[in-house]
């Protein structure tokens, strides 16, 4: 597995490393003792799986307010937006985003660490993406900040994204 850092500290960009033959190939999804060597979590409380039919569905900026969680995020169907926003007060990097590409035929995936929004925006139709979590869910904390937030500025790649109710009133930022 290749580990690759991103611009927001703990966000990590995640490849596999195939071994290929005629028959297909062979590549390691997650390994304890890699993910242990990275500082990254080796325990998810939660497993999760979001099916989106259109493209240009976005989801998010989600976060947990009560207690922070990690999340490690695979495509495994279609390719989708990825965008990570850093709501740690405590680092220079509060309020900055970076995003990744996830695409199911890249086997890539995307770890988010604990104190950052969460949001994706599917450039296929029938999109899946995979969530492994640290913590378990608490409904109580869950919250979000608009995914246009001009603050944040995000280029999203396709105009006027699928929105559910719910996020399209989340908060700003500011």
């Amino acid at each position: 597995m290749k580990f690759t850092p991103l611009a927001l500290p703990g966000a990590i960009a995640i490849e596999i490393e195939a071994e290929t033959d005629a028959r297909g190939f062979f590549a390691r999804l997650f390994d304890a003792e890699a993910f242990a060597a990275q500082g990254l979590p080796t325990h998810f409380a939660q497993h999760s799986l979001s099916r989106n039919e259109r493209a240009g569905t976005l989801r998010g900026l989600h976060y947990q307010a009560g207690r922070p969680e990690a999340k490690l995020v695979r495509c495994v169907a279609g390719r989708a937006f990825d965008v990570i926003v850093d709501l740690r007060r405590s680092l220079p990097t509060y309020g900055q985003w970076c995003s990744v590409e996830l695409a199911a035929d890249r086997h890539n995936a995307v770890f988010i660490p604990a104190g950052c929004a969460h949001g994706f925006q599917t450039l296929v139709d029938r999109t899946e993406l995979m969530y492994f979590i640290d913590v378990p869910y608490e409904a109580q904390g869950a919250a979000g900040i608009r995914w246009d937030d001009p603050s944040l500025a995000i280029a999203w790649p396709l105009p006027d994204p699928i929105l559910s109710a719910r996020d399209r009133a989340l908060p700003y930022l500011a």
